[in-house]
């Protein structure tokens, strides 16, 4: 219950801002950018040691990605150089982000968090290529724990509170992620059962079987023989 609340509160909030921006004819790939200025400015804070103000800027960066494609539809402004950019952005402002941490580890001379900061530099820019090569093999490859949005609310989390506990949950998963996606993208391509694909082909068939009973009253409701394609 206070679950759904916040959620509908959070989401009122949302539904105004993307009003507001809307009324003002907003472009949104202005505020693309703008998000990554900010991303500029969460690294410059992480990199000086202030992460309380790093998580401060991360939040209103994170609601500048948030509402840019909101403010898209919205406006009927969707295009696919719009998406492409703002996921082009995305990618810099993570990696960007992950070296304002470096530069912080590497003054404390804290060479094992360089190290794993950098391997969540990987994960992250594995996360979103597999997905993009696999959805060019397959028709959709989703899988996986940990996303964009889930690595900027522990890196939230780990800048108000403890910052290198939320270092090694997302170098794990989000390695993890790219591992999942290696193996879903496998057993789809070669058509062999596995645990990876299971949730999505119980999807399949649902929508398939939807699709079939709708042809089927359409036939019903009409009193002909027609062939449904």
């Amino acid at each position: 219950m206070i679950s759904e609340r916040i959620g509908e509160s959070a989401q009122a909030t949302l539904r105004a801002i993307v009003k507001t921006l809307t009324f003002l004819r907003i472009n949104p790939n202005h505020l693309t950018i703008l998000g990554f200025v900010l991303s500029i400015v969460t690294a410059y804070a992480f990199a000086r040691g202030r992460f309380w103000t790093a998580g401060v800027i991360l939040i209103m960066a994170g609601l500048f990605d948030m509402v840019d494609g909101m403010v898209a539809r919205s406006t009927h402004s969707e295009t696919p150089f719009g998406a492409f950019f703002d996921s082009v952005m995305d990618r810099y402002s993570d990696l960007i982000m992950y070296l304002g941490l470096i530069i912080w580890y590497g003054h404390q001379d804290r060479l094992t968090y360089v190290v794993l900061v950098g391997v969540v530099m990987m994960g992250s820019v594995m996360t979103s290529y597999t997905r993009a090569r696999a959805e060019s093999l397959i028709p959709r490859c989703q899988v996986g724990f940990l996303e964009r949005p889930e690595r900027i609310v522990l890196l939230i989390i780990g800048s108000f509170y403890y910052m290198e506990p939320v270092v090694w949950v997302i170098a794990f998963l989000s390695n993890w992620t790219v591992v999942h996606r290696i193996l879903y993208t496998r057993a789809r391509m070669s058509g062999l059962p596995s645990w990876v694909v299971a949730p999505e082909k119980r999807e399949e068939e649902e929508g398939e079987e939807r699709q079939e009973a709708g042809g089927r009253r359409q036939e019903t409701g009409d009193n002909v023989s027609i062939e449904i394609p």
